[in-house]
């Protein structure tokens, strides 16, 4: 069996440098090599919020922003959650081999829970990661690029289709998670960067919000920089950010600045990360709605092609 890669996000807001070192430059390296669907998550963006907020304009901003960084809808297939019904058909009988216990130790689930803004947890968040499951086993994903913290949904899947070619017959690949350059990149209050905690530098900021945010960033009181992720882990964070921007050791930039302190560390920061973001902002410039609506179209076709094969497959194998 061939490889397929299988990624994507949900639809709540920018994409961050965090999302670009964690998973998405990996992605646009991936596309060239391996068939690729890449999942608009909107369904899922229910799963820890009441409402699902501004769906359509995020849908077409998360869009926008894959395509900025070099996804190719010639070679990747884009494609929306809610609009594959066979996909979300796999969740029944994904539900049925896996116990209560097990979703419930998952440590992903347990972070989300909670960081959730609801007023009460839903039965949905417990079945978010057999949703991630379906998510990939629908078009036979092999290739999962994920970040560390997600890792542990790549291992329900796995789960899943063992215990389902196990139970019914060899249906399901299964699926291997692949880390990127930097997993899990820290945010600039030195917590887990995110889109939804307001410590993340958007891939669609401007090169002003992009100041604004790093003079914001925590350091600490000791003016001579150096590299120290134990001891000095926000002044690490930011020399890891301006390393991976500018494509150096941040060993050696924390050299480079020695005694000029922390307003050094993050003029140089702000430099790097606006250098590393400007043509990506320019490819975002020539894009509009119509080409995202396009662009869908084209993907949600081709990606429910794929699932209605696959739910087929799973009846039979079942018996109905």
């Amino acid at each position: 069996m061939n490889d397929v890669v299988l990624t994507g996000d949900r639809p709540t807001g920018p994409l961050h440098l965090g999302h670009y070192f964690g998973s998405l430059a990996n992605r646009v390296e991936l596309q060239g090599r391996y068939p690729m669907y890449v999942l608009v998550a909107d369904y899922q963006v229910i799963t820890d919020r009441d409402t699902p907020g501004e769906i359509r304009r995020n849908t077409t901003e998360l869009v926008l922003d894959y395509l900025a960084v070099g996804i190719d809808p010639a070679r990747a297939v884009i494609f929306q959650h809610s609009a594959i019904p066979e996909l979300n058909q796999l969740l029944l009988p994904f539900l049925s081999l896996v116990s209560v216990a097990e979703l419930q130790r998952n440590p992903t689930v347990k972070d989300e829970i909670a960081h959730s803004s609801q007023r009460a947890v839903s039965g949905l968040m417990f079945t978010y990661p057999v949703h991630q499951a379906a998510d990939i086993l629908f078009c036979k994903g092999t290739l999962v690029p994920v970040g560390k913290d997600q890792l542990p949904h790549v291992e329900v899947t796995r789960l899943v289709a063992r215990r389902f070619n196990e139970r019914y017959g060899p249906v399901f690949p299964l699926p291997q998670a692949l880390m990127g350059e930097q997993p899990l990149l820290k945010g600039l209050d030195g917590g887990k960067m995110s889109k939804s905690r307001g410590n993340a530098i958007a891939l669609s900021a401007t090169e002003d919000e992009t100041a604004a945010l790093i003079r914001k960033a925590r350091t600490d009181s000791d003016r001579h920089i150096t590299f120290d992720e134990e001891r000095r882990p926000e002044v690490a964070n930011l020399l890891t950010l301006a390393g991976l921007c500018l494509g150096r050791s941040p060993r050696e930039l924390a050299e480079e600045i020695g005694d000029r302190g922390a307003a050094e560390l993050k003029r140089v920061t702000t430099e790097a990360v606006n250098e590393f973001l400007r043509p990506i902002r320019k490819r975002r410039a020539e894009l509009d709605e119509g080409d995202v609506r396009r662009i869908l179209a084209e993907g949600n076709e081709r990606a429910r092609e794929r699932a209605v094969r696959t739910l087929e497959e799973v009846r039979q194998a079942m018996g109905f």
